[in-house]
């Protein structure tokens, strides 16, 4: 297929799309990348193909998959393959047909996809409701750093006339400093995603910080294309944008805006946007990228704009990113991205070093005035040095979306190609070694760490009970209130205080957010069963009578890193022990019936930082049914079963169970396993077992309670042992590690199928087990 175009000048440009393949000359058969899809086709082999081989390399030390994009381009740029140079004049002789125009449109495509994602993902509230630290942050990070506009000037003596004009060169080193100025939102929210610290505490600081500075950004980058324009092409010309602007502004905000709210109210709760609506969208920011060229602004401040007033979540936002994000992370992204530093010469940047260090200079002191603008406030309101630092560096990282604006500028000849190339090296160093330092100066998990001891063995008897229970889905709901219905009791001596927490996967929107349940946050969307379950806990409390007391949060957040969020309201709740449902589950009549991996992981993770003890709940439904439906007029209505072998969890789960026994619905029975492989009585860790069975031991003082021993002498006695008490009670409580007191379990380890669950948990949790027996598994806090 060959398409014909006329110039002005009424003379032809041939561009030629197919080939006939390889046999069309067989002589020479490079001739097929005369036509512009081989052409494109072997461009993109050739740029996956080294980012594969690169990040091959990388990933074994730990650099991130950003640089390999970075490194394979500059292995096909100028300095090795040259694959745009070489590519140039294949197809047509216009240089508007080049070789080069299709990469280039899928290039700027993906930029425009990703710019237009990552802002309707991101929610602007964020930015009002972390306090005053994160206004100053961004206001100082955004003026502070145009200081160095003062040093344009230094040296201007030194610029070689022969190089570059004394106004270019000028140009240039505002250029620099009003760039490497810039905080991008999408830069921040992908490095916070990165290092998995979005939901920490300096991951919703610095992304509050950047949404404050973006926004002061965004009006800068108008004005500054209006001032352009209006020096350098015509007044009128720079009123037009600048009226075209407003216009667009206000059809988003005054028409886009309530179209897009009356698609989402259009949409049923739960049912997907219909696809023409969808694709609606998409072409709406194509069209704005559009015309915000014509009118002289950056291509990507249209797709911005219309992100900006999309609500983040379901069902609008959701749909977008299911449709369109893995498409252009994982394709559009990367050819972006090797496409721009394949325009850098790197040699250009050696050869003319001279000339550029000016430039180098300002960037340096442009970095240092940013890290001061953020460093300052952080340190003033008190902020760990350590945080401090990670907050200034997040702020200051400059990564491929800054590759827009070096882009823009270059394409404007407001930098010289020496100056584009060191920019472009700066960020690829930034890729490589920024993600590594922020690592090490700042562990998430590091304010986890509790010296404290925040766990039901070291509680005072009469102190209150702090719980946190994390819920899912809504069949935890009734699961969580029977196991808490165990804990309560009509005796006020004993009240325990529970912190709902349900967790809300995020899904197109890049904020985490954790709210209580009486200040919820105006757009954000819940799932329909959070009301129904804030009924069943108010009737629970209700029936404590005032033994009892129940707050609710809803923590909106991305799977792998849903345990910070309940860390941190753990350490906010002075929590004695987090309540968390396993991933598997079984039908009503105990049948095993699936999985949940994303949960387990969620599980392991909070194991290995929880500042307290955590108790996983598997509920086979049978516990959960008869603990709701039983009256208190009975007695021992819930049989409790606990397997004590010894060590510090085992101790934990007494403790737990020793709170039941004021309830008089609730019959204990303790259950000691003795091995032949007995500690010796003196070790400490014996010590403290026999002292904690000491109250379990004197039966007669509790009628609800009952204690035996049982002498085991191997793993498959326990294994058989665990068969026959699954029929016996209704929920059965055990730690997760016995430690010095089970060396018989050496040989079990090699068959656990759910290793968060400990040897004697996964016996009860197993699929072939007939039984309907629910089994909390108990972990006390891991202290430093």
């Amino acid at each position: 297929m060959n398409t014909t175009i006329f110039d002005g000048d009424c003379s032809s440009s041939f561009f030629n799309v197919s080939s006939d393949g390889l046999w069309e000359n067989l002589k020479s058969p490079d001739v097929i990348f005369g036509y512009s899809l081989p052409l494109l086709e072997i461009q993109l082999l050739l740029i996956f193909i080294f980012i594969v081989m690169t990040h091959m390399f990388l990933k074994s030390i730990g650099i991130s998959q950003i640089a390999s994009y970075m490194i394979a381009g500059l292995i096909l740029g100028p300095q090795l393959f040259d694959v745009l140079e070489k590519s140039s004049g294949k197809v047509s002789e216009d240089p508007a047909l080049d070789g080069n125009a299709t990469l280039r449109s899928i290039s700027v495509f993906g930029n425009i996809m990703f710019t237009f994602l990552m802002t309707l993902k991101t929610s602007r509230r964020v930015a009002f409701i972390s306090g005053k630290l994160p206004v100053v942050i961004g206001i100082l990070s955004f003026f502070a750093p145009l200081f160095g506009l003062g040093f344009q000037n230094l040296f201007s003596d030194s610029i070689d006339p022969h190089y570059m004009p004394l106004k270019t060169g000028l140009g240039e080193r505002t250029a620099i400093v009003i760039t490497q100025s810039s905080i991008l939102l999408p830069s921040t929210a992908y490095i916070l995603l990165e290092l998995k610290i979005l939901n920490s505490e300096i991951g919703r600081l610095a992304l509050s910080a950047c949404v404050i500075n973006d926004i002061f950004g965004l009006i800068s980058m108008v004005l500054a294309s209006v001032h352009a324009t209006y020096t350098n092409v015509s007044h009128a010309t720079a009123y037009r944008d600048a009226i075209a602007v407003v216009f667009f502004v206000l059809i988003v905000f005054l028409v886009f805006k309530p179209i897009v709210q009356w698609i989402i109210d259009r949409t049923p709760e739960g049912k997907p946007v219909k696809n023409i609506y969808v694709n609606a969208v998409i072409l709406t920011a194509l069209a704005s990228s559009v015309y915000s060229m014509i009118f002289n602004m950056k291509y990507v401040l249209g797709p911005l704009v219309v992100g900006l007033v999309i609500p983040e979540g379901p069902p609008l936002g959701s749909a977008l990113e299911s449709r369109f994000e893995k498409l252009t992370m994982n394709v559009f992204l990367p050819i972006s991205i090797t496409v721009s530093v394949m325009r850098s010469d790197t040699i250009r940047m050696f050869t003319e070093l001279s000339h550029i260090l000016v430039n180098i200079f300002l960037t340096a002191l442009t970095l240092v005035l940013k890290l001061v603008a953020c460093l300052a406030p952080c340190l003033y309101y008190k902020l760990p040095v350590n945080e401090s630092l990670a907050v200034s560096i997040i702020l200051s990282y400059k990564s491929f979306v800054d590759f827009v604006l070096y882009e823009s500028v270059l394409d404007d000849a407001y930098i010289s190609q020496a100056t584009y190339a060191f920019l472009i090296i700066y960020s690829l160093l930034n890729a490589g070694i920024v993600p590594e330092v922020l690592r090490r100066l700042y562990d998430p998990k590091r304010k986890y760490v509790n010296y404290q001891k925040r766990n039901i063995l070291h509680l005072e008897p009469s102190s209150d009970l702090q719980i946190l229970t994390c819920l899912h889905r809504p069949e935890n709901v009734s699961a969580a209130i029977a196991f808490l219905q165990l804990l309560s009791s009509p005796n006020l001596d004993f009240p325990i205080a529970v912190t709902v927490l349900y967790l809300v996967k995020l899904v197109g929107q890049i904020n985490p957010v954790l709210v209580s349940d009486n200040k919820k946050l105006k757009g954000l969307h819940t799932d329909s069963y959070i009301h129904t379950a804030n009924l069943a806990f108010r009737k629970f409390m209700l029936e404590g009578l005032k033994s009892v007391t129940v707050t609710t949060f809803t923590a909106f957040s991305h799977e792998k890193m849903m345990h910070e969020d309940i860390c941190t309201l753990a350490l906010d709740q002075t929590t004695s022990m987090i309540i968390v449902p396993s991933g598997r589950r079984w039908t009503v009549d105990g049948m095993f019936e699936s999985d949940d991996d994303a949960i387990r992981r969620l599980n392991q993770a909070l194991l290995e930082s929880a500042p307290c003890s955590v108790g996983i709940l598997i509920d086979r439904g049978h516990f959960s049914r008869k603990g709701n439906d039983v009256t208190s007029k009975k007695n021992y209505n819930i049989d409790v079963g606990v397997i004590f072998i010894g060590g510090k969890d085992d101790r934990e789960a007494l403790s737990l169970v020793k709170r039941m026994k004021h309830n008089p619905r609730v019959r204990v029975t303790v259950i000691r396993l003795l091995f032949k492989q007995e500690i010796e009585p003196e070790h400490w860790e014996y010590i403290l077992d026999n002292e904690g069975l000491k109250d379990f031991k004197i039966a007669d003082e509790m009628n609800n309670v009952d204690y035996t021993e049982r002498t085991m002498n191997s793993g498959a006695e326990v294994a058989s042992m665990v068969q026959f008490l699954a029929h016996e009670y209704d929920l059965m409580v055990v730690g997760r590690d016995q430690g010095i007191a089970s060396p018989n379990f050496l040989g079990l380890t090699e068959w656990v199928e759910l290793p968060e669950l400990g040897v004697i948990g996964d016996f009860f949790a197993a699929k072939e087990l007939s039984s309907k027996v629910s089994v909390l598994v108990v972990q006390q806090q891991q202290q430093a």
